[in-house]
């Protein structure tokens, strides 16, 4: 089976991978260190209910324990709530996260589009899903939702997520927001709708974070979920898996908490390389769209790239540079790509290959 997303270094070899978004500065200290001092324990079975994490992120967020559940990685969680869900009929935006659909297909849910408008930007307008869901007759049960979206990088801000989640409350949709990229935002509190929901009446909200991005903890598989309906975080735990999240995720998990430090630099970080590589990409003639976030998504608009099949991506992978093409993602081709942001350091290499491939094809 084709690999599906970014970080496929295991099939390439890759002297430089830019298709995975993770944070640039790599696991801050205070995470190896609690890594390493949690492998003595790995004789051990992790604590299946993630006490100490769980209790912890609730004095983070500040929610109930009751209001939080952990899994292995976001996507642990995602098919999860599916499960308990079961939604008949499910809105998804397109193009965003693959792992919603391959969910949702667990469960033989029909999967109604909405799909973005390149000539928007591929930018959702609330005014214009919210007039869609309250004509639209189809009865929709479930909407997951990005934000900021992947691959593009927009963000919706809170008050805009407001309007949408009360129209799917009166038509009593269950609402799946993806936050796992939300910590790379300039301002992260102006987008997230945690505040909003930890005020009481959005039981049918499901928030998605993951520690995987921005603490760069991919390997290490840890996502957390909250949602003020408690009543669904308990039958998720009925139906997890024990021992999902293991004793080495879970010490990562709350050495990272404390890392605020870490968190303050990288954003800082991707908010200069993210507008260093945007300005480079513009001058190299591609078509880049307005990220937010820690990736940026650009279009190869060179005349030869419409006719020849994942072109940038195959001129990059003979120079072992591995970018994310989102030719797999519906309503983009071949054409579109996305690139994480890195350090000045790294992001010139990657810009210097860029522009000796752009150069030789002159």
């Amino acid at each position: 089976m084709e690999y599906q997303h970014g970080g496929d270094i295991y099939t390439n070899q890759v002297t430089m991978d830019y298709s995975a978004n993770i944070n640039p500065l790599g696991l801050a200290k205070g995470v190896k260190k609690a890594l390493l001092q949690a492998v003595e324990n790995c004789s051990c079975y992790p604590d299946s209910r993630c006490s100490k994490l769980i209790t912890e992120l609730g004095a983070f967020h500040g929610f109930s324990e009751k209001q939080l559940i952990c899994g292995n990685g976001a996507a642990d969680l995602i098919f999860q709530i599916v499960q308990v869900i079961k939604p008949g009929r499910a809105l998804l935006i397109a193009p965003s996260f693959l792992e919603y659909e391959q969910a949702l297909e667990t469960v033989s849910a029909e999967v109604v589009w909405y799909d973005l408008k390149e000539s928007d930007g591929f930018r959702l307008s609330v005014k214009e899903i919210t007039k869609w869901l309250k004509e639209n007759d189809q009865e929709i049960e479930m909407l997951f939702l990005c934000n900021p979206n992947n691959p593009t990088g927009f963000a919706l801000p809170k008050e805009e997520m407001k309007e949408l989640l009360d129209v799917c409350s009166q038509k009593r949709i269950y609402c799946v927001i993806d936050e796992c990229f939300n910590e790379f935002l300039d301002n992260p509190g102006s987008y997230s709708v945690l505040e909003l929901i930890s005020k009481g009446g959005y039981d049918h909200v499901f928030v998605l974070k993951a520690f995987t991005k921005i603490y760069a903890m991919a390997g290490v598989r840890l996502g957390y979920g909250i949602s003020t309906g408690e009543k669904t975080i308990e039958l998720m735990n009925r139906i997890r898996q024990p021992w999902s999240v293991s004793a080495l995720a879970q010490a990562a998990g709350e050495a990272a908490l404390g890392e605020t430090e870490y968190v303050k630099e990288t954003r800082q970080l991707i908010s200069r390389e993210r507008e260093y590589l945007k300005e480079n990409l513009n001058d190299l003639g591609f078509l880049v769209y307005d990220s937010m976030a820690n990736y940026l998504f650009f279009k190869d608009t060179r005349k030869n790239a419409c006719n020849v099949e994942k072109l940038l991506y195959n001129e990059l992978l003979d120079r072992q540079v591995l970018i994310r093409s989102c030719s797999n993602y519906r309503g983009l081709d071949h054409t579109y790509y996305r690139i994480c942001v890195k350090q000045r350091m790294e992001n010139d290499a990657f810009l210097a290959v860029l522009k000796s491939i752009l150069t030789k094809g002159e």
